[in-house]
């Protein structure tokens, strides 16, 4: 077997043939132009938060280079990850935003964006740490460019231990300037008409309980995934599934999908009825993405994903992937798994026999399977929402675009 087996349908199943379910595939009616006012207004807005990115970051390039000439090099590794990427958070915050009334482009909205950006990128920065992964978007990753450096300029010591603590600090910056530009946010919010409820929180007291609460989340589902690839070997397969689907909602789920979408309502002043919509949506949207992602940590083309063939594997992700196989192959194939998951120098053809094993043990069918049914479970909370035709049209394209991709 020498290249990626192709998944066994379900939305974005690459080369499998299968069609997605028809009806998350229809769009909500709307007036033809619908598309393109969408792709302008989205244009607008990630140019906007862009630029709201490169104006706070230049302010602190400034502020380092006035610290030293060489802790410049914080700042340029935070400006070459902030860059790129798909956005999703933002938009999705941005959506959520106008789908509860907020005005298009508005300033709140944009740097809340720039802050949920930031907050991404410092999560990126330490999971590549905690993986050892060599890349980030097809680029050398953040602590491997400050290995680069101190290779560059033959620096004494450990280039790793110097890489890793670099990039850590970078981590631990850009986590500082996140929470920075989210608390300028309410000072950019309109004054609310009418009178305030008296004990009634405020626009930016929910969305910041939403921004805390997404941040407490992530860590602990950071901590149960690492904890998972030492102790799960020693726990009972048959949780397996279970436990990494907790570490799936907590450390991607939410906060890629559910919490950016309900961060921009709140913002907005919408309802708590709402909000609950947004929450229904998001979380099983952001559960079928997060699978999507792990399918494609296995099964992915490198070319297309940026990350090495079967990186996932490499690094030990005890995924609900892996816990499908460990809980459904035959005993000879799950222990060839289980031995072998986490070992950096797993062989090609280790990890092409892994693959069949996912394929061969239903495992891989399983997982399109829940890709499904939380796909169809957020379309179906999507369609209940009595949303502005913009905000409904532009959240179902992009809830296509999450699960329906192949990076």
């Amino acid at each position: 077997m020498t290249g990626p087996i192709a998944a066994s349908g379900g939305p974005g199943a690459p080369s499998s043939g299968v069609a997605a379910p028809s009806s998350p595939e229809r769009a909500p009616e709307g007036n033809a132009g619908g598309a393109e006012n969408i792709g302008r207004e989205q244009e607008d807005y990630i140019a906007a938060v862009a630029d709201r990115l490169s104006s706070f970051l230049d302010g602190k390039r400034a502020l380092l280079a006035a610290v030293s000439p060489d802790a410049v090099q914080l700042a340029a590794a935070l400006e070459h990850l902030v860059t790129g990427g798909k956005r999703l958070r933002a938009l999705m915050c941005y959506w959520g935003w106008r789908g509860a009334g907020g005005a298009a482009g508005a300033d709140a909205v944009v740097t809340a964006g720039a802050a949920l950006e930031l907050f991404q990128a410092a999560a990126l920065i330490h999971d590549d740490i905690i993986d050892r992964s060599d890349t980030r978007r097809g680029q050398p990753s953040v602590h491997r460019r400050f290995e680069g450096l101190h290779d560059t300029n033959n620096w004494t010591l450990d280039r790793h231990r110097f890489g890793e603590a670099a990039g850590i600090l970078a981590g631990d910056l850009c986590l500082s300037f996140s929470e920075e530009l989210f608390s300028s946010v309410g000072g950019l919010l309109p004054e609310r008409a009418g009178i305030q409820v008296p004990g009634e929180p405020r626009p930016e007291q929910l969305a910041r309980n939403v921004f805390n609460t997404m941040r407490t989340e992530v860590m602990a589902g950071q901590y149960l995934d690492i904890l998972e690839e030492v102790a799960g070997p020693t726990r009972d397969p048959a949780g397996a599934v279970d436990r990494a689907r907790t570490i799936l909602r907590y450390k991607s789920a939410k906060y890629s999908m559910e919490h950016p979408l309900v961060l921009g309502g709140a913002l907005a002043g919408g309802s708590p009825a709402l909000l609950q919509g947004y929450a229904a949506f998001g979380l099983p949207l952001g559960e079928a993405f997060q699978l999507r992602d792990d399918v494609l940590g296995v099964f992915g083309d490198p070319e297309t994903t940026g990350k090495p063939a079967g990186d996932d594997l490499r690094e030990g992700k005890r995924t609900v992937l892996i816990g499908y196989t460990l809980s459904s192959a035959t005993a000879a194939d799950a222990l060839f798994v289980d031995r072998r998951l986490g070992h950096p120098d797993l062989s090609s053809q280790d990890i092409d026999t892994i693959r069949a094993i996912l394929a061969r043990s239903g495992a891989l069918k399983a997982t399109e399977a829940l890709i499904d049914s939380y796909w169809s479970s957020a379309f179906a909370a999507l369609e209940a929402l009595a949303l502005p035709e913009l905000a409904a049209q532009a959240l179902h394209a992009l809830a296509i675009t999450a699960v329906r991709r192949s990076a």
